[in-house]
């Protein structure tokens, strides 16, 4: 994770602001945002929120233009592809878990006989994916259609959706959402 201090501290001073000024706006105290600026203190997201609000912008605006000083590589092998979420029946595994202000989660989606999503559910986001092996129902809003290998999938995910593997063998979905709220 990367440092936000500097960050933060650089902000304060293009603006010509003091701590003291930027603690009466936001309603943080002075002691706390010098610590923070310090790396010595991680904020809430609730105090980031309103530290950067007295500053002028948005956490989406201040993480968008951070780097991480995390070591990254463009190219993952098979055994880096990091488990998310397995439930007994369904694996998610994630391309690029330390790629640097990643804006697209990308999946390989493993569903077991009859494994199910569940009641159908909606987040901000995109999704788009591909059945690699297998036969998929996938239910958006009102519709519902099977997808078979090398059929493919484009919704917004605001819309309640659901998959359930209708093959008699395991299923294999990639996939990718944007930005990545799955």
């Amino acid at each position: 994770m990367p440092k936000i201090g500097t960050r933060l501290r650089e902000l304060r001073r293009r603006r010509n602001l003091g701590v003291r000024e930027v603690a009466l706006r936001s309603g943080i105290s002075h002691s706390s945002i010098s610590l923070i600026e310090r790396d010595c203190m991680s904020p809430s997201i609730d105090t980031l929120s309103a530290i950067l609000d007295a500053l002028g912008t948005t956490l989406t605006g201040f993480f968008s233009d951070l780097n991480s000083t995390v070591p990254h590589s463009p190219f993952y092998e098979a055994s880096e592809w990091v488990e998310i979420g397995k439930a007994q029946t369904i694996s998610y595994r994630m391309l690029g878990m330390n790629y640097p202000n990643r804006q697209i989660l990308m999946l390989h989606e493993t569903y077991a006989v009859g494994a199910d999503t569940g009641e159908p559910f909606s987040h901000s986001a995109q999704e788009a994916g591909t059945v690699l092996h297998g036969a998929v129902e996938v239910t958006v809003g009102d519709e519902c259609r099977v997808l078979k290998t090398g059929d493919g999938y484009y919704f917004d995910s605001r819309m309640p959706h659901r998959f359930r593997n209708v093959a008699n063998e395991p299923s294999t979905v990639l996939s990718a959402v944007t930005p990545p709220t799955y």
